[in-house]
């Protein structure tokens, strides 16, 4: 029984090393991201069709988002959830619920705004990072509580390792179902913890995948 509990102890200190360490660089990436590309939308913004709404905890997606409403000239919407600000306590939350979603499609959390007037805009970016290979809870909730109707709906994900195909099919059935005419999806995989890809390559990424921009290439 005591090797049994000496092992316990060890695999919880190692799990609460491997989250102290997540949340530790999740810190230093919001604090790199922040300042990065701030985007203030114009007064006549809403006369490009296109809304942009996101949900990021780390600021990755966030800046993603801000870069595609500056290409697009669109309006911007940061979804807000509470208790899931940066910190070991708000990620093992976050993990929370990213596991209680998958075991029932009702478990959403609450956001800020809940709801989103989208009547005048023609098309919908959608963006949220990934939890455990599906888009993140806080995306879902919005999805669950607006309309798209007759909208073009774009979901864009940033992420560390992979998307489940099956995740991101019955997001679009939830979209459609939610009245959009249209959905598709972009997707950037960022890479692991430890080896990511830098806000500055991230942009250029975005640039050329999702927007077939290539920096490099003569004017």
């Amino acid at each position: 029984m005591q090797i049994i509990g000496a092992s316990i102890v060890v695999a919880s200190l190692a799990a609460f090393a491997v989250l102290l360490a997540v949340s530790v660089i999740e810190r230093r990436q919001a604090g790199e991201t922040a300042g990065i590309e701030p985007y203030m939308p114009s007064a006549d913004a809403r006369v490009s069709g296109v809304a942009v709404v996101y949900y990021s905890r780390s600021g990755n997606t966030g800046l993603a988002a801000r870069h595609v409403a500056r290409h697009l000239q669109a309006r911007l919407y940061a979804l807000n959830v509470p208790n899931h600000e940066i910190g070991v306590g708000s990620l093992v939350g976050a993990l929370k619920a990213a596991v209680a979603l998958k075991r029932d499609a009702g478990a959403l959390p609450r956001t800020w705004p809940k709801t989103i007037d989208l009547a005048s805009f023609d098309a919908v970016w959608l963006g949220s990072p990934v939890w455990l290979y599906s888009p993140a809870s806080p995306i879902w909730s919005f999805v669950e509580n607006n309309r798209f109707d007759g909208k073009h709906v774009v979901l864009f994900n940033t992420y560390n390792s992979h998307i489940g195909d099956e995740y991101i099919s019955a997001f679009r059935d939830k979209v459609m179902s939610r009245g959009a005419r249209s959905f598709e999806h972009r997707q950037l995989l960022r890479g692991r913890m430890t080896r990511q890809l830098s806000p500055e390559e991230m942009l250029e990424a975005i640039d050329r995948e999702w927007f077939g921009i290539n920096p490099d290439s003569p004017l």
